[in-house]
């Protein structure tokens, strides 16, 4: 299915819970960057969220896997309003109860910051090794894997895998403070991350921790970014805290 931010159509699919309920709570699942919605870290949370009784909405951002924009001029001001509109959508599912966010990398720090706004409809929120450091590397011309110069943004980046990515991306990124985020949302959050990470810093998920008002963190000893390593440990730690959120 599809679900259209401002012409664009973005590719997502539902998952409903394994005991077939009538009403359920839902949790939208938001990759990385340069990720997409059927990565083996994604389906394997979708999975175990619906085998606690949790439907999923999994969704392909702008610029990235079967939705329609290009990866180059993607930016974290459209992933954004693509969250508030994914978000708007699943409040009008006439079976959903609580809404959830979930991501991972880019996209955890896209939930952490569409929480903050939609603080008053999302329950509670699970960053996946939150890429939380973009702001500040843009701020500081550290960002992507090649430096640049912060007051002097190129036209045009390239990736560490070869990609190009317009400068406006570093542009946004640069507007965006993390720390206001997180001071806005009181809600409960999971942060889960490798102690081994090699893309993002698991510093970045402790400091998350120490600042919210309301956190978990789960630091998964000797794995990497997108959990190759010990991926049921992070499935693990997903059912464990969302089967006691759904208690209360």
């Amino acid at each position: 299915m599809y679900i259209v931010d401002d012409g664009i159509r973005l590719n997502a699919q539902i998952d409903r819970p394994n005991n077939g309920g009538e009403k359920c709570p839902l949790v939208i699942i938001i990759h990385g960057f340069t990720g997409h919605m059927e990565e083996r870290h994604i389906l394997a949370v979708a999975k175990t969220l619906n085998e606690v009784g949790c439907a999923t909405l999994r969704v392909d951002m702008y610029g990235h896997g079967r939705s329609e924009g290009t990866f180059r001029n993607h930016t974290l001001y459209k992933w954004l309003t693509n969250a508030l509109t994914v978000i708007d959508y699943a409040r009008g599912l006439d079976f959903v109860t609580d809404l959830y966010l979930c991501g991972h990398s880019q996209g955890g720090l896209t939930v952490m910051l569409a929480a903050a706004m939609k603080r008053d409809v999302v329950k509670a929120i699970l960053p996946l090794s939150p890429a939380t450091m973009i702001p500040e590397g843009a701020r500081q011309g550290v960002l992507l894997g090649m430096p640049f110069d912060p007051e002097h943004i190129p036209s045009v980046l390239q990736t560490w895998d070869g990609r190009k990515l317009d400068g406006n991306y570093v542009r946004v990124a640069q507007t965006i403070h993390v720390e206001e985020a997180i001071e806005k949302y009181k809600g409960p959050v999971l942060l889960v991350h490798g102690d081994a990470d090699e893309a993002v810093p698991v510093q970045c998920a402790r400091d998350a921790a120490k600042a919210y008002a309301n956190a978990h963190l789960v630091e998964i000893p000797g794995d990497d970014h997108c959990y190759d390593h010990h991926l049921d440990q992070v499935t693990d730690a997903v059912r464990a805290w969302m089967t006691e959120q759904m208690k209360g």
